[in-house]
């Protein structure tokens, strides 16, 4: 695997040491995500996601879906116990699995929904008031709280020069 030296990005920024990690984990990661199950990940608007995964074969009590810190985990556990079938073919994987996926900053699960053997995840980022950008006001004049020290300056030192 490729390894990228980010230093020159992260001289000349300030707070994004998060990221570093972040990248320093997905290069050095040896447990490769599997393909199962297989899932789409949708841009469904500015601040909406939606995950869909393919969980044929497993029930609502059979699945989990968890967020910890910044992860969004979900898993999906099938009894062991037999189906009392003898089957010719299974093509129905009904193996264990447990899917991460790393979520930014202010993204929260929405709902999740299992119909027809698709879990579909929806996903918001929210980000606080607080943290949108603002608009600051750009005047022409000299804020009033300057010219009234300003003019005291000026007659406390005309006073001393007198």
């Amino acid at each position: 695997m490729t390894m990228f030296d980010m230093t020159p990005f992260f001289s000349t920024t300030i707070g994004f040491d998060r990221m570093a990690r972040l990248l320093d984990a997905a290069q050095s990661q040896t447990n490769l995500p599997s393909d199962f199950p297989p899932y789409d990940i949708i841009m469904d608007g500015e601040d909406r996601y939606r995950i869909t995964m393919a969980v044929a074969g497993f029930s609502q009590d059979d699945l989990s879906i968890k967020t910890c810190e910044s992860k969004l985990i979900i898993s999906g556990k099938k009894d062991k116990g037999g189906t009392g079938h003898d089957f010719l073919y299974q093509g129905i994987a009904h193996r264990n699995f447990k899917t991460e996926f790393q979520l930014a900053d202010h993204v929260e699960v929405a709902g999740a929904n299992l119909s027809d053997g698709l879990l579909t995840i929806d996903l918001t980022r929210e980000v606080p008031e607080k943290l949108k950008p603002k608009t600051v006001e750009i005047r022409t004049s000299a804020p009033k709280s300057l010219i009234g020290k300003a003019k005291k300056f000026l007659s406390d030192n005309s006073s001393e020069a007198a």
